[in-house]
């Protein structure tokens, strides 16, 4: 299996890398940071992987869309979008170059290397594309304004890649973390509700995408809550959000 991952130098990206990595798959990494890429590669091809490394930034449109075409040469089976960022959970106005960077790295590059694959994959008949979102996209707190749109974004440009390509026989998933173990979640300076561990995390995503699961939230308490809370009266809503942000110190 032919099987692309962005963001693979760290976080779940390199852990979705080392869950792949068999003598049954050939794994294009994709990241900006060489040092660490390698690192990934090397103990992916000691599981019997073979493995090309692309480094790149996916903030550079240009080269996210000539890489687009060079993996459009042979057959891609699955490809998963998990390159991300966040800027943290701060308080005030957002600078409008963190904005930019965040929906242009979590949102823009992905369609600027998505747009040379798609008619690929149309012609195949085949193939899987997986968008790593996040509970966060359901629901958006005043001090993660950022990310939260930039994901929310994603899903709905997931949602309409689903009802368009399904008929050429390609399942588009979206898999929608809460917190878990990893360098972004690292950054947090406040008590996580259900964090889960890094296993326990890429346990459930690889789960979801064997499942070919549409859309898949989880931990499955934590989006309950979210759910019901959005049922709330928009003055329920106000106060839980301002209640939870005083925990947090914000």
């Amino acid at each position: 299996m032919r099987i692309v991952i962005t963001g693979a130098s760290s976080g779940l990206g390199e852990s979705l890398a080392l869950h792949y990595a068999s003598d049954k798959n050939h794994l294009v990494l994709i990241a900006r940071r060489e040092d660490r890429l390698r690192d990934v590669a090397q103990r992916c091809c000691e599981r019997g992987a073979e493995v090309e490394m692309i480094i790149a930034d996916v903030n550079d449109f240009e080269r996210m869309r000539e890489i687009g075409e060079h993996l459009s040469e042979q057959p891609i089976d699955r490809i998963i979008l998990n390159a991300g960022v966040s800027v943290g959970h701060g308080g005030g106005v957002t600078p409008f170059e963190d904005f930019e960077r965040v929906f242009k790295t979590n949102f823009l590059s992905v369609h600027a290397l998505l747009e040379p694959i798609i008619p690929k994959l149309m012609t195949q008949k085949s193939g899987e594309i997986v968008f790593i979102s996040s509970l966060a996209s359901l629901f958006t707190m005043p001090t993660s304004i950022a990310y939260s749109s930039s994901k929310r974004a994603l899903n709905a440009y997931a949602e309409g890649l689903h009802y368009q390509l399904k008929p050429y026989g390609i399942n588009v998933m979206t898999i929608m973390p809460g917190f878990i173990e990893s360098e972004m979640t690292q950054k947090n300076r406040f008590k996580m509700p259900f964090l889960m561990s890094t296993e326990k995390g890429i346990a459930r995503i690889t789960h979801a995408i064997e499942r070919k699961k549409i859309c898949y939230a989880f931990p499955f308490r934590f989006y309950l809550i979210i759910r019901i809370v959005l049922l709330f009266p928009q003055s329920l809503r106000d106060k839980i959000v301002h209640f939870t942000n005083f925990k947090k110190g914000a």
